[in-house]
Formats: structure tokens, C-alpha cells, sequence
């Protein structure tokens, strides 16, 4: 069965090409997820200024059996792109990890307050306040520079081991950490300046 697929472009100009990749991505989830009743994609152009190029956004819109799956609903710097192919890979590889954690919950491996407390630092983007963490329970978790403690999210490097808390969200990032606290050698926070967010 084809999945149900709509496409609209906002101050951007439609393309075939595009189009076909966003099919292909799409054709991509339904395989992985037969459970998709619908998929909207929309292709945003941020500004139209011809000597400077465009910057686009991808929002995904899945509906699945007991839940919308939004990805690219919030507009925060840092998140579009020069390059559209870019854009829509970035946007369907969220709505996958959405989709994997969606599927873990249905099927009862995970608990939305059972999330593992500890992880390493996968992957950081300094420029953009942002990176993840890799828990072997959990999977990939993205944090944000303001949610490291003690102000270390500079010191941050891969492979850094932390500890967490963590919290589900339909924002793009799918799981998110609200609190980060690197720890292993002189990076560990004294235990009364570390305050644990709710």
C-alpha cells in the first residue's frame, strides 16, 4: 500500500527533484512503519534574498495509531538549511527516531519515566548549542547547551561520559535531556551545586 502523502511548498519554489526525494524518504518510513495513516511534508523557504541563497525547514506531519508525530514544529536558530537535500534527510531521520520511540512505548520496552541515567556524548555541534547523548537503553538524546551543568557544555567532548535526566517531547528532537552533568575525571560538579531540573 502507498502511504498517503502530501506535499506543499511555502516561499519556496517547487521542484520534481525534491519532490521525488521527500517520496522516496517517505516510501522509506512506510516501510519501515506500516502503521502510518498519513504523512503531510512541508518545505519552507526562510527568505528570498537571491544573492544570499534560501534557507528551508522540513516539518513532517505523521499520524499513527494513537498519536500525531511532528517534526519541525518549533523554529529554533540554527535549524534550517542552505542545502534542501539536507533539510529533508535531517527531518525524516527525526520523524524515524520518533517513530522508533513511539513503537518501543506501544509495545511496552519502554516506560516514560524509566529512562537510563547514564550515557556518553555521541555526537556535539558547539556552534549550535546543541548535541546527543548515546544511552545503549534509550538511544540517541538530545540536549541543548542550557542544560548542561555548571556551565560545561564547552568542555563537552565525544565519547564523554554523563549522567542525565531525560524526558519524552514531540519537538523535532524526539527525547530530550533537560538536565546533562559530565562526570569522570575533574569533571564531575560538586554534589550541592548540581540541582536536577523536574
Amino acid at each position: 500500500m502507498r502511504l498517503p502523502l502530501q506535499i506543499t511548498f511555502r516561499h519556496a519554489d517547487s521542484s520534481a527533484a525534491v519532490e521525488e526525494r521527500i517520496r522516496e524518504h517517505a516510501e522509506e518510513l512506510g516501510r519501515f512503519c506500516d502503521q502510518i495513516m498519513s504523512c503531510r511534508v512541508a518545505v519552507e523557504g526562510q527568505h528570498r534574498r537571491h544573492h544570499q541563497g534560501n534557507l528551508f525547514r522540513v516539518r513532517i506531519d505523521l499520524t499513527v495509531p494513537g498519536r500525531e508525530i511532528v517534526v519541525g514544529r518549533e523554529s529554533k536558530p540554527g535549524r534550517a538549511h542552505q542545502d534542501i537535500y539536507v533539510a529533508i534527510h535531517d527531518a525524516f531521520d527525526a520523524a524515524r527516531r520518533q517513530l522508533e520511540d513511539h513503537a518501543r512505548i506501544r509495545r511496552g520496552d519502554v516506560k516514560m519515566h524509566s529512562v537510563p541515567d547514564h550515557g556518553r556524548i555521541g555526537r556535539v555541534f558547539p556552534q549550535e548549542d546543541y548535541g546527543f547523548i548515546l544511552s545503549p537503553e534509550a538511544g540517541e538524546i538530545y540536549f541543548h547547551r542550557n542544560s548542561v551543568a555548571g556551565g560545561a557544555f564547552d568542555e563537552l567532548k565525544v565519547a564523554d561520559e554523563v549522567r542525565f535526566v531525560a524526558r519524552d517531547s514531540e519537538s523535532s528532537e524526539g527525547m530530550q535531556a533537560s538536565t546533562v552533568i559530565p562526570i569522570g575525571k575533574h569533571k564531575l560538579p560538586p554534589a550541592e551545586a548540581v540541582r536536577v531540573k523536574s
